[in-house]
This record gives C-alpha cells, sequence and structure tokens, in this order.
C-alpha cells in the first residue's frame, strides 16, 4: 500500500468521525433546546400559579374594599380551577362585607366572567380604555397592590406573573386611576344590553354561545342594581 493510499485512508477516517461527531452535536443541541424549552414552560406555570395565589389570598385578606383592573378572559385547561378559587374567595369576601369592584376590558368574549364576578356578589364595570387594556392590577384595603404582569404586551396575552407591593403610597395611586375610570362606563346589565342590540342575538342565545344558565342571564339582563343578582351559579 503506498503513501497516497494509506493518507487517503486516514483522511477518509477522520472524515467520517468529523461527520459523526458533527451529527451527535447537532443532536444534542437540539435535546438541549428542547430541554431549555420545557424548564422555560415549567417556570411560566410556576409563575403564574404564584401569580393566581397572590389573587386569591389577597382576596382571602381583605377585610373592607378589593378593587381592581383585570383582564377577564375565560380561563381554559388548570386556569379554570384557578379562576374557581378566586370566585370562591369573591364569594366568601362579599358575604363577610368586603366590597369588591372590577373593571373588565369592553369587549363581547369578557361577559363570562364578569357573570361570575357579578353573581358572586362583586359588582363589574366594563371599559373601553386602552389603560384599562393593559394594566392588570388588584388593591386591597388601601394598603395592598397586586400587579400582574403579561408575557408580552397585548390585550390576548395572559398574566404570567405577579408582584404583591405592599404600599399604601401606590394604593392611593392606583385607586385614584380605578375610579376615574369606574364613574364614567357602564356595569354588566347595560354592556350586555348593548352586546344583544350590536349583535340581533336574543338573550338565550347569547347565554348559550357564553356557556351561562340562559335563566340567570336573563335576570341580568332585567335588574339593574349591581349588587342584586343571586349567586346560584357558582356550580356553573
Amino acid at each position: 500500500m503506498t503513501i497516497e493510499t494509506t493518507l487517503l485512508l486516514l483522511e477518509s477516517v477522520l472524515l467520517m468521525v468529523t461527520i459523526a461527531l458533527l451529527l451527535y452535536s447537532i443532536r444534542e443541541g437540539r435535546r438541549r433546546s428542547s430541554f431549555i424549552l420545557e424548564v422555560s414552560k415549567a417556570t411560566k406555570i410556576l409563575t403564574r400559579m404564584e401569580y393566581f395565589l397572590a389573587v386569591t389570598d389577597s382576596v382571602v385578606e381583605a377585610k373592607e374594599e378589593i378593587i381592581g383592573c383585570v383582564t377577564g378572559r375565560r380561563p381554559a385547561g388548570d386556569d379554570e380551577k384557578r379562576v374557581r378559587a378566586i370566585i370562591n374567595a369573591v364569594d366568601k369576601a362579599t358575604s363577610r362585607g368586603v366590597r369588591i369592584r372590577y373593571i373588565l376590558p369592553k369587549f363581547h368574549d369578557r361577559l363570562y366572567m364578569g357573570y361570575l364576578y357579578v353573581s358572586a356578589g362583586a359588582e363589574v364595570r366594563y371599559a373601553s380604555c386602552s389603560m384599562v387594556s393593559s394594566l392588570r392590577y388588584v388593591v386591597v384595603d388601601d394598603r395592598l397592590v397586586v400587579i400582574g404582569i403579561p408575557e408580552s404586551v397585548g390585550r390576548k396575552k395572559a398574566t404570567r406573573k405577579g408582584h404583591r407591593l405592599p404600599s399604601k403610597a401606590l394604593a392611593s395611586i392606583m385607586k385614584s386611576h380605578f375610579y376615574s375610570c369606574w364613574q364614567t362606563n357602564v356595569t354588566l346589565e347595560e354592556y350586555v344590553k348593548e352586546a344583544l342590540k350590536q349583535t340581533g342575538v336574543s338573550v338565550k342565545r347569547l347565554a348559550l354561545e357564553l356557556g351561562i344558565e340562559a335563566k340567570e342571564f336573563e335576570r341580568i339582563v332585567t335588574k339593574s342594581s349591581p349588587q342584586s343578582h343571586g349567586r346560584q351559579v357558582r356550580g356553573n
């Protein structure tokens, strides 16, 4: 075997080893990317759970008043249980005399959560200003603020994490923002009537689309007081 042949074979072997190492490196890179993605997803889930716990705990701790701007997005998946825990906490808080008021963005798909809040004894109004769509906060007893942070900008983006801030000064600022918006916007009942007029559908049809008991929904349309609704829907 000549030197040229030997060198050619050696180069071929080295090339095969290089290709093998390259393929292995690509596979390991994909595994690392997949692992990092899974860790990122797990982190998002944990921080979102912490946010829901912060909101629930703030409602449980309230003694006099809770106000806030919330997204009002209909929950899906694991969020349904978490939102149910918040609704139950709201129901218990209003039963012991805590006054709870929420402002939701003025979109038809937010009627469902508004209905649940009202059914639990809270007062709800709908606003169309951009500040309501971008701000997510709850103020408890003029002393505690829970601020929700979305993953990215946009009204359809879910809140990923939150911060509990025990600050009377911040609570005063957020309260001023809240009531400046609260006074000029519509109640759930008014917005339901507005939605019926805009869409031309019947009350029963709208209730069906929202997944709400039609008879209870009709009571919302016909009554004018935000605090006069029954609480029979907690099991829906």
